[in-house]
């Protein structure tokens, strides 16, 4: 199993790291992508990436949350040099954050339709990260259609989302999708193809149940798949191979 999002260099993990690891490898979490969400972010996602080969890949971008300081002829330069990584399989964490807000919404869209350009010129997957303004995303997307595109940690209503689904790109849920009060995400996976759809963790954030309340880590993404198996009537087998697989070829991994 892959998972799909999961923030590694954070600082909840830095009295276990090496120990989180192996219990993700005994839990059959084979691959892990280390997503960056600022640009302070991106060497050491890619450090972690060249210390786990194969095992760990990074992402580079700029969240939302920080857009109010991104510039873009100097930011877009180092994303565009951390992309030139074998090691980054993506551009992100990006998009658009009006839950928050901790820019302003003109700076979170200027930064968001910059890097999504830029996604779209290296013809790299772009993760991104929608809260409350997925109309917004979508106008964004629509308009600039880069190749790939993951709406990260899903929580939106199906009637919302389908125009992605239905524009080529995939959604990803989290362990959110195991909370008691989560029918309108469980209905969203439902009806989302299951050849676009992936699992992640965003830990050390979100922990499934039965972990809810302590931190979350790659591990868990299992948990998160149990779920979506019992959506869609299938094996935990088949959606650990079918996300799997949509992994690998969204991010253009190794088999």
């Amino acid at each position: 199993m892959i998972d799909s999002h999961c923030h590694l260099t954070a600082p909840q993990f830095a009295a276990d790291f090496d120990a989180a690891i192996e219990r993700a490898v005994a839990a059959g979490v084979e691959r892990m992508i280390c997503v960056a969400d600022c640009l302070a972010d991106i060497d050491p996602c890619l450090a972690l990436a060249k210390k786990l080969p194969g095992k760990i890949f990074a992402t580079a971008g700029m969240h939302p949350h920080h857009a109010k300081d991104f510039d873009p002829e100097k930011d877009l330069a180092i994303i565009r040099r951390a992309a030139g990584d074998s090691r980054c399989k993506a551009i992100g964490e990006i998009g658009l954050d009006y839950h928050y807000m901790n820019s302003p919404k003109e700076d979170q869209q200027r930064a968001f339709e910059s890097q999504l350009v830029l996604a779209k010129e290296l013809n790299l997957p772009a993760v991104v990260h929608c809260r409350e303004a997925v109309e917004d995303v979508w106008t964004i997307v629509n308009h600039v259609r880069p190749q790939k595109l993951v709406l990260h940690c899903c929580s939106e209503r199906w009637e919302d989302v389908k125009r992605f689904v239905e524009a080529g790109y995939f959604l990803s849920f989290t362990g959110i999708v195991t909370y008691p009060k989560s029918d309108v995400i469980r209905e969203t996976v439902k009806q989302c193809p299951i050849d676009q759809l992936m699992v992640e963790t965003d830990a050390p954030f979100l922990a499934p149940v039965p972990y809810r309340g302590k931190r979350c880590e790659p591990a868990h993404v299992m948990e998160v798949a149990k779920v979506i198996a019992e959506i869609k009537g299938v094996s935990v087998v088949d959606i650990d191979r079918i996300t799997t697989k949509n992994a690998i070829e969204f991010f253009t991994l190794r088999p």
